[in-house]
């Protein structure tokens, strides 16, 4: 095979690289949506079923939407060295 032939072929590759580390960013950001949207909805509902716990709930809620937050930006830095590097 020519040279030519092997840097299309790399080039090639490079471009299948680039979208799936389009869409790895989109899933990524996607999820984290669905789970932080999914823990305020679950915080809300436990709230109106138990008041007085409400500062206890609120804080878990906070540091677990954090942690998903951290996770979901860790993958879309990721990606993006996929993407550019």
């Amino acid at each position: 095979m020519s040279t030519l032939g092997l840097i299309l072929l790399a080039i090639e590759g490079a471009v299948f690289s680039k979208i799936g580390a389009a869409f790895g960013a989109a899933i990524a950001a996607i999820a984290a949506a669905y789970g932080i949207s999914k823990i305020g909805s679950t915080a809300v509902e436990s709230i109106a079923r138990q008041p007085e716990a409400a500062g206890d709930i609120r804080s878990n809620m906070i540091v677990s939407a954090a942690l998903i937050e951290g996770v979901a930006f860790f993958a879309i830095v990721v990606c993006f060295l996929v993407l550019f590097v």
